[in-house]
């Protein structure tokens, strides 16, 4: 090839590589629904173009909106290409932006395609001696190949020059255009000559040489071929000239008008942020944060962060913090477990921008004498315990539970700019500092592993030197304030959401604090006894396996289970992974389980393996040394609906039905002198069903306090009410859960063990008996396609990207959210709302009894064995006062020693 190895001239087939990103990449949208997934792939292969030829010249050219001649040549030119889906149509515009913002000449000329700019150009760089490269996956430009232009694919980066051309089409660059006229093109619906094909097209021009040629001998050439040609003689004309790219049109530019201009940072920041490109927005923050750290050596405009060693200093600080509405703060820690967690520094902002780190406990010989912590907290406690100072930060309920290690009460709680972020949009993947600062504030921040270092050779913060924990520690609230002040505005605008912030996430703080720091007795005993018990049941099980397959082998181990199950045993392969190797995901073998002993066998190993390592193993390590109790972290900003999550340990899967999850629950027990209280709520998300739907047959059986699943299996199964048999209320008790969930008939056949016809005409028994429900999921999916969100009861918004998704498998998934997610959001809701009631109920009444756990729909209290009765009665009040339903909020109570005998 003659061209130089970096091209002057850079022509790109923006269209192309629109439809080839759009159609080869994943579905991408961001948290509000956008389609992104063409514009991450268009801008990805132009980012890897630009890196690998740096090219003088440039241009992305895409087609024009309207028609253009060849319409006017050919009245059904494209005729048979569908509309754009509007998934693509919808991301063209941010791309155009996108494209000028990085400084990359664009050009749309109306009337014309972009392959004819593209050609135009391409002659002209050549007449002026410029080495020129054509990227696009369009066959139709290797007519525009030649020893000075060369053509790019898009997507494996083969190139093609004159000698290209003729290996891959067995025609020169100059014989494409007759070549493309023979063969026709289907997708611009330009006609070709029916029989004739890619191999007959490229034999006739490498004996005729041209289209003319072939015209004028078309006598002479035999057979149907012939004969084809023949009668379809008149259209050749056309259709070369279809497929022509014209290099004729009078541009307002030529090749060296399309330099590349500077990037336009405050535009790309913008774009990249609002299309949630994270690691192109942390990308270009971190070049902008480099060239400003060279900029404020000199000209020391970086944030006015203090560190304070002097207690004037100190006392000014207060002083300004007295005066202050609202001010910022934080804590630096020495672990991560709150209740062993010591203060090792504190840092306040007022104003954004401007913050302070008072340090109190660094290890740091080398910086000056410290304040005395006891002396610092002591100061602040007035400040941190009065509630009409306001108070920010983020994830302020760590905080509450570490100031109480020191005695102080953190009231005030105004603002947490992680809650802010969650209930503005709980689909969001990350809610953390970090995360939030780069997407909102669009600043790289910097992170604790960039003072504390990484993995083992890790720091405690109290190790780590002031110089370098200063300006971490005072960012970190600095940055809380400035996402609050752009969070709230946001909120303000919103009531619903509003509110649900107000008086729900924020009270809710304090509540779940002291609930982590009463924590839980276990019985460690119990639960090592058990752990030795299900070590040799699982040894037993190992032992069975092996002879079912065998031959030993690692029953942890996904590729040995393969092996076994599809290599040795010739089991079905009812589901593959992405890389297509036969699946032994845990919905793979419960199938399998149907028919075959091992795949059931399995699950119960790890099933068993999982309460071992998880619970009966884990639990006894997790007692706190100095409270002899277990004490989880509740997350409010985890899950989408607004249901609370825990972890270390995760109280949330515990099983209740099994006989080991039952005996792990024995061991969470009550101490002398107190039972364990648990409040669950009766059925609420099927309650909830019926308020929403307003079905007048849900409304009826729930306020006739009737067995709901007993009543739907007599609709179903038409069985008199006094002879539904278990199995049947079981299946109704399917039905009843399984569509509110959205499950499809193949999915409820599969749990109740029936063929697919059978479950279809279950749900269409139930549909007939209560078709208010079937109304609800209708009108929910609608609102959902129209709004791209669902609300629950409270106004807590759950946003559903895929909902417009071209991908079926996608759509549905989003349609079962929509229909399920009113409902388990506004059962969060209702148990959040109860434990705000219940929580005051006890701080007013000073009673003898803690919330101790909320687990689901549960709540489970601690309670002095002499005030139980009053106790379980004030339980029940507040529980059910939580939400005004059109059916009644049923509590069901139980009491005991111990968690499984309460429930």
């Amino acid at each position: 090839m003659n061209m130089a190895e970096n091209p002057v001239l850079i022509l790109i087939d923006g269209s192309s590589y629109l439809f080839r990103a759009f159609h080869a990449l994943p579905s991408l949208t961001t948290s509000k629904g956008q389609p992104t997934g063409a514009i991450y792939g268009v801008i990805n292969m132009l980012r890897k173009l630009l890196d690998e030829y740096q090219p003088q010249y440039i241009a992305v050219v895409f087609d024009a909106k309207g028609k253009t001649f060849r319409h006017e040549l050919f009245e059904q030119y494209k005729d048979h290409r569908p509309p754009m889906p509007e998934e693509l149509a919808c991301q063209i515009q941010p791309l155009h932006d996108l494209i000028r913002a990085l400084g990359l000449p664009l050009l749309c000329v109306k009337g014309v395609e972009a392959d004819d700019v593209i050609g135009t150009l391409a002659r002209q760089a050549t007449a002026q001696r410029l080495e020129t490269l054509i990227s696009s996956g369009d066959k139709d430009l290797a007519q525009l190949v030649n020893p000075h232009v060369s053509l790019v694919n898009t997507m494996n980066l083969s190139k093609l020059d004159p000698a290209g051309v003729k290996a891959k089409f067995n025609v020169s660059p100059e014989q494409i255009v007759d070549y493309l006229a023979l063969v026709g093109d289907t997708v611009d619906n330009i006609p070709g000559i029916p029989g004739i094909g890619p191999k007959t097209a490229a034999k006739l021009l490498c004996q005729y040489h041209s289209l003319d040629q072939i015209m004028a001998y078309a006598s002479e050439i035999k057979g149907k071929m012939g004969e084809s040609l023949r009668s379809h003689l008149t259209q050749l004309p056309l259709a070369k000239e279809l497929a022509t790219v014209r290099q004729d049109l009078l541009l307002d530019l030529g090749p060296k008008d399309l330099r590349c201009a500077p990037p336009n940072i405050p535009a790309l920041r913008e774009l990249y942020a609002a299309l949630e490109f994270k690691s192109w927005l942390r990308e270009l923050l971190d070049n902008e944060n480099a060239h400003s750290s060279i900029s404020n050596s000199s000209t020391n405009s970086a944030p006015a962060y203090e560190t304070v060693f002097s207690e004037e200093s100190f006392e000014n600080w207060v002083a300004r913090l007295e005066k202050a509405e609202l001010f910022a703060f934080d804590l630096e820690t020495n672990n991560l477990d709150y209740i062993e967690a010591e203060i090792v520094g504190l840092s306040f902002a007022i104003q954004p921008h401007e913050a302070m780190y008072i340090p109190l406990g660094h290890e740091d010989a080398t910086a000056p004498p410290q304040l005395p912590r006891e002396q610092v907290l002591a100061r602040l406690k007035p400040l941190l315990e009065d509630p009409r100072h306001g108070k920010v930060g983020q994830n302020l309920k760590f905080d509450c539970n570490v100031l109480a290690n020191y005695g102080i009460e953190l009231q005030g709680i105004r603002h947490d700019s992680m809650l802010e972020s969650y209930v503005l949009d709980s689909t969001a993947t990350r809610h953390n500092m970090d995360s939030l600062a780069l997407k909102y504030l669009q600043r790289t921040t910097i992170t604790y592993e960039m003072v504390a270092g990484k993995g083992a050779k890790q720091l405690p913060f109290n190790q780590v030197t002031i110089e370098k924990a200063a300006p971490y520690a005072a960012e970190d609230a600095d940055i809380s304030l400035q996402l609050h002040h752009c969070f709230w505005p946001r909120l303000q605008q919103e009531e619903g959401l509003r509110q649900l912030y107000q008086e729900l996430e924020i009270p809710l703080i304090p509540v779940l604090s002291r609930m982590e720091r009463n924590g839980v007795q276990v019985n460690t005993e119990q639960l090592k006894a058990q752990s030795d018990e299900l070590a040799a049941r699982l040894k037993r099980l190992e032992q069975e396996a092996f002879e079912l397959a065998g031959e030993s082998f690692n029953l942890a181990s996904p590729k040995q289970i393969q092996a076994i199950l599809y290599e040795k045993l010739k089991l079905p392969v009812t589901r593959k992974t992405p890389t297509g190797q036969p699946s032994t995901a845990e919905t793979v073998l419960q199938e399998l389980a149907l028919d075959y002993p091992l795949p059931q066998l399995l699950l119960e190993y790890r099933t068993l393996s999982k309460l071992k390592s998880t619970y009966t193993d884990r639990l006894p390590l997790q007692v706190n040394s100095h409270t002899g109790r277990v004490h989880t972290s509740y997350h409010q900003a985890v899950t989408a609906t607004g249901r609370l999550s825990s972890s270390d340990p995760n109280l949330q899967n515990i099983p209740i039905r099994s006989t080991e999850g039952r005996r792990i629950r024995q061991a969470f027990i009550a101490p002398p002198g107190y039972r364990l209280v648990a409040a669950d709520y009766s059925q609420i998300e099927l309650r909830i069903m019926a308020h929403l739907s307003e079905d007048e047959g849900l409304l009826a059986a729930f306020e006739a306090e009737e067995d709901i699943h007993q009543r739907t299996a007599t609709e179903i199964f038409r069985t008199p009410l006094e002879d539904v048999t278990p199995e049947q209320r079981r299946s109704a008790k399917a039905i009843n859960f399984g569509l509110i969930y959205g499950m499809s008939a193949h999915g409820l056949g599969r749990q109740l063990g029936i063929n697919r016809t059978a479950a279809q005409h279950y749900i269409e028994r139930y549909f007939q008996r209560y078709p208010g429900v079937k109304a609800y999921m209708e009108n929910i999916c609608q609102q959902a396609r129209q709004k791209g969100y669902v609300e629950t009861l409270f106004g807590r918004r759950l946003y559903l990207p895929e909902i417009h998704s071209r991908q079926t498998q996608r759509r549905n998934q989003a349609e079962r959210t929509a229909i399920n997610a009113p409902m388990q959001g506004s059962a969060a809701d209702i148990i959040k709302r109860a434990m705000i009631h219940a929580d005051r109920w006890l701080q007013e009444q000073k009673a003898n009894a803690r919330m101790i756990m909320q687990v689901h729909d549960e709540l489970v209290f601690e309670v002095a064995e002499d005030k139980l009765e009053a106790t379980i009665r004030a339980i029940r009040e507040n529980m059910a006062a939580a939400a005004q339903l059109k059916v009644p909020l049923i509590v069901e109570i139980g009491s005991g020693t111990n968690w499984d005998e309460a429930h």
